[in-house]
């Protein structure tokens, strides 16, 4: 089993009324927080020896730097390289990196590992890590290990059957989810002998947690209940068997409080007040039906949590067909769901409109990451082919990530290189054309408004 906790992005039709009906958290978010950054609930994939040793794979120049190096600064290369943050200051349990949990045997993956990201090179906890080289930071680990002797963990030999990954700041989320959850009977025992069914591998990118809040159901498709238990099923590896799993319930209770206390980060550079407001006008007008209304009283916003057919919306659809009509049936079967209690949607033919606060933060954009700025979603003439985003650069002007375009993809370190004619891998960066008719003054001014939200 794969421990990543990004699996079955679901979006579906809002309630009935047009009015989201969030489910108030009933845990402790100041203790579900403390739960994701020091409870091992997965194995450990690597410990500290290995981690400093990761050098010994990388380019010539590279090893060589990390070689003549200290630890401290091997430690930063490796950070760098695979998307790894350190806790914000001031950070309540502190520690060398959010994305992990440090234990005596390993450092054990959280759900901050996709979900606890930087954006201008500060850290922001229920950020989507657009940083995060999964499948490269497993590979290299695996290298070291059977260069030292080491034995492999659940994660080293999951990659060998399922890819973990396309691109850097994506992974293949969804899949990891369908072989988890195939892996369990409806009350949670396990049963590794039943059939997962068809596998459409494919890459995903993390949603912002502060969306949460707003939502009645989880994930891009909206197929899933919002309830704490569902959240578990990235931790269910056959290790874990069915009393451990159910003696995660309280701690599950306190982490979706958490996911539902962050709050949007406020655009931190110069805006424009004049261009902003007319750009407000440009959003009322165009935007609304989908993406809600903003306020800066909360109780005045709404938000539809509407799902636009595939036919309409016209992003990549892999993600939409990864999960089967069988695959989403039997969440619907599960103690996850409490037995079906927590409704099902098994077919949602298409995405939800996500909300839009903090959207300056969460390039780049598309449920699959394939639009590196809002300039680009307005404007799909802007949208590279071929790029590759500096790490800590911010575009101001066209509002996301800074980046550059590339004629082809290298030999080595391909990840690093976001490919968006991989249809195999559903990373195209078509569809969302509802700005075409906009004018480039319109759309300037909408890109200023965005940044307020």
């Amino acid at each position: 089993m794969f421990p990543v906790h990004l699996a079955l992005l679901v979006l579906a039709a809002g309630p009935a009324d047009g009015a989201a009906r969030p489910v108030a958290p009933a845990g402790d978010p100041a203790r579900g927080y403390e739960v994701l950054r020091t409870k091992p609930l997965l194995p450990p994939d690597f410990d500290r020896e290995t981690l400093l040793r990761l050098g010994l794979t990388w380019a010539p120049e590279q090893r060589a730097k990390a070689k003549a190096a200290g630890e401290a600064e091997r430690i930063a290369m490796a950070f760098s390289r695979y998307g790894l943050v350190a806790p914000p200051p001031n950070d309540p349990v502190g520690g060398a990196v959010l994305n992990y949990v440090e234990t005596p045997e390993g450092w054990v993956m959280n759900c901050f590992a996709c979900h606890g990201g930087k954006v201008a090179g500060r850290t922001i906890p229920g950020l989507p890590n657009s940083h995060y080289g999964l499948a490269t930071l497993t590979e290299e680990v695996r290298t070291v290990k059977l260069l030292t002797g080491k034995p492999l963990s659940h994660q080293d030999v999951g990659q060998m059957k399922i890819p973990l990954g396309g691109s850097h700041g994506t992974t293949n989320a969804v899949v990891f989810g369908i072989v988890l959850d195939a892996f369990r009977e409806p009350d949670m025992s396990v049963n590794t002998g039943r059939h997962p069914g068809l596998l459409l591998h494919h890459d995903m990118d993390a949603p912002p947690w502060w969306h949460v809040k707003k939502k009645s159901r989880l994930y891009i498709d909206g197929f899933s209940p919002k309830n704490h238990r569902v959240l578990m099923q990235f931790m269910l590896l056959p290790s874990a068997g069915r009393d451990t799993v159910l003696g995660w319930e309280d701690d599950f209770r306190d982490v979706l409080a958490y996911i539902e206390s962050v709050e949007a980060p406020p655009y931190p550079f110069e805006i424009d007040d004049e261009l902003a407001a007319t750009g407000r006008g440009v959003f009322e007008r165009n935007c609304t039906e989908c993406h809600g209304t903003y306020s800066e009283d909360p109780a005045a916003e709404t938000y539809p949590e509407l799902t636009v057919p595939i036919e309409v919306v016209g992003t990549d659809r892999r993600r939409l067909d990864a999960l089967t009509v069988s695959h989403r049936r039997h969440l619907g079967t599960t103690w996850m769901s409490r037995y079906g209690e927590d409704p099902v949607v098994e077919d949602p033919g298409g995405y939800v409109a996500p909300p839009l606060d903090g959207v300056w933060a969460t390039a780049p954009y598309f449920h699959n990451g394939s639009v590196p700025t809002l300039a680009g979603v307005l404007s799909p003439e802007e949208r590279p082919t071929l790029w590759r985003r500096t790490e800590d650069g911010y575009d101001t002007q066209r509002v996301g990530l800074e980046y550059e375009e590339v004629a082809e993809v290298p030999d080595r370190d391909p990840r690093f290189v976001f490919d968006t004619r991989r249809a195999d891998l559903g990373k195209t960066n078509a569809g969302h054309t509802f700005a075409a008719k906009l004018s480039s003054d319109e759309k300037r001014a909408l890109l200023e408004y965005l940044k307020t939200l």
